[in-house]
């Protein structure tokens, strides 16, 4: 390792100045970043404190990596994994090798001491003020990025608008062009937004034998890979539910992609979308803190940064409707774990395990009567260079088109287990093959199958969508319980 290797300007900025790709909205994939991705100019550099134990030595939290350009260079762009921070760090790829080596049991010095190669502790200084000015170490700058997330989560009865408000506003932008300022899109989103999900409703079910249910189902499965690359499996359901009538309440369970919990996650709040508001159903709410207690709702936060329920809101006001007086129908969303890992109980034994909710969830909605319309917000493989693969998919290469048909195989016999009612041999068959493609849903299927007694799920539809370098594949399904 040459000294030149090591980058010494380690650059911040905020994450919400970077194009969509990183803003949630394609946020399913590990690696969300093309190598293409511009780094930006360097701002104010945080400067490293030799008094500050925490950068002394170290503790790097979650984090992803991805490959940016800057210029002709090639850089490495570091952000939360966790999406607490809205900050990300460029440097050199070189520093990947050191990463590991922040875990608190080794100083600055030391560490510069086992890589040697030119690296001194003057730059590793440097990165590592950058990282904790980003909020990326353990220490006081992170914590108070966290306390600062909470209150402002506690703050109110509604979560706001993030991927949904995002598309809305691309659509807005792309009808009225220099036009479309910040007020034209808040008044013009939810109606171009609707005028979309129409067009797509109209093309996904323009062949379709049955294109609307006869009733309400007591579930569905639906995608919440982003609306783009997922529009004909959203379609394929929602344009369905149009006819039917309203339910008393949707739930809708989500993946929990990126936050805390280690078991399911409930949320306690209501959902805002550029159509409208959908509030908490804060009956069902109480039921379940009653059965589960407070545990259900501890790590409430990771809801603030989550996709996955988000994504069906306005799908659920759009195609399900008001009633008499403007309302939306309550909603109750949570995020469920995967059930492959530590037989269905929290990862640590502290959470709310998946068979205890799905008893507590069950005799709720019981007690409550009514309708209930639940939502499985559903991705299926995920798979490529992009996340962790060696073969990428694009091309017609013999190796390439075998990869992504056994990636397909794979998803169609696991289809066929939920199709069958199967839950407890979809779980069995993913544990025993250790989730080759990379299912993030199975919590939140099994949980939907499970209340509802499923003994057959009908496959509407099925995708999987690929970027066009080929760095990724994320399938998804669209199919109907009862």
């Amino acid at each position: 390792m040459v000294l030149q290797e090591w980058v010494r300007e380690g650059i911040v900025f905020d994450q919400c100045q970077r194009d969509g790709a990183y803003t949630g909205f394609m946020s399913d994939t590990n690696n969300p970043d093309s190598a293409s991705t511009p780094a930006p100019e360097p701002e104010n550099k945080a400067r490293f404190n030799p008094e500050a134990e925490h950068q002394v030595r170290p503790v790097l939290r979650a984090i992803r990596a991805f490959p940016a350009q800057a210029g002709e260079q090639q850089v490495m762009g570091l952000a939360d994994a966790r999406q607490v921070s809205d900050r990300v760090v460029f440097t050199s790829p070189a520093f990947h090798q050191i990463l590991g080596m922040m875990d608190g049991e080794s100083s600055v010095g030391e560490i510069v001491a086992k890589v040697g190669g030119g690296l001194t502790d003057e730059i590793l200084q440097d990165f590592v003020a950058q990282l904790d000015d980003a909020g990326l170490l353990e220490g006081p700058v992170f914590e108070g990025i966290l306390k600062e997330m909470h209150k402002a989560f506690d703050s109110s009865d509604i979560l706001p608008p993030g991927p949904s408000a995002a598309i809305a506003d691309q659509i807005v932008a792309a009808k009225l062009g220099e036009d479309a300022t910040d007020e034209k899109k808040a008044e013009l989103g939810g109606e171009y937004l609707a005028k979309m999900f129409d067009e797509w409703i109209d093309e996904a079910l323009k062949d379709a034998e049955d294109p609307s249910f006869e009733e309400l189902p007591a579930a569905v499965i639906v995608p919440h890979i982003d609306y783009p690359r997922g529009w004909k499996n959203y379609a394929s359901v929602w344009g369905r539910l149009r006819v039917v009538d309203r339910p008393d309440r949707v739930v809708i369970l989500g993946t929990n992609h990126f936050g805390f919990s280690t078991g399911v996650c409930g949320c306690d709040k209501g959902y805002e979308s550029p159509i409208g508001v959908s509030h908490a159903d804060d009956e069902l709410i109480g039921l379940l803190r009653g059965k589960l207690g407070d545990e259900l709702f501890a790590n409430r936060f990771d809801h603030e940064r989550e996709h996955s329920v988000e994504l069906q809101i306005p799908w659920v006001q759009h195609s399900l409707g008001a009633d008499e007086n403007g309302a939306y129908c309550k909603v109750f969303g949570a995020l469920v774990h995967d059930p492959t890992v530590n037989q269905g109980q929290s990862y640590d034994g502290t959470g709310v395990d998946l068979d205890a909710f799905v008893t507590a969830l069950r005799e709720a909605l019981d007690e409550l009567g009514g309708t209930t319309l639940i939502v499985c917000s559903a991705d299926l493989s995920h798979v490529g260079p992009a996340f962790g693969d060696e073969t990428a998919l694009a091309g017609e290469d013999e190796k390439v088109e075998a990869f992504r048909n056994k990636v397909i195989q794979h998803d169609q016999q696991m289809l066929e287990l939920i199709s069958k009612g199967s839950d407890e041999e979809l779980i069995t068959s993913m544990t025993w093959q250790q989730n080759p493609t990379r299912w993030c849903s199975i919590g939140n299927i099994v949980v939907g199958m499970r209340v509802t007694g499923a003994e057959q799920v009908r496959i509407l539809s099925y995708v999987a969508a690929m970027d066009q370098q080929g760095l990724g594949m994320v399938s998804s399904a669209a199919a109907v319980v009862g």
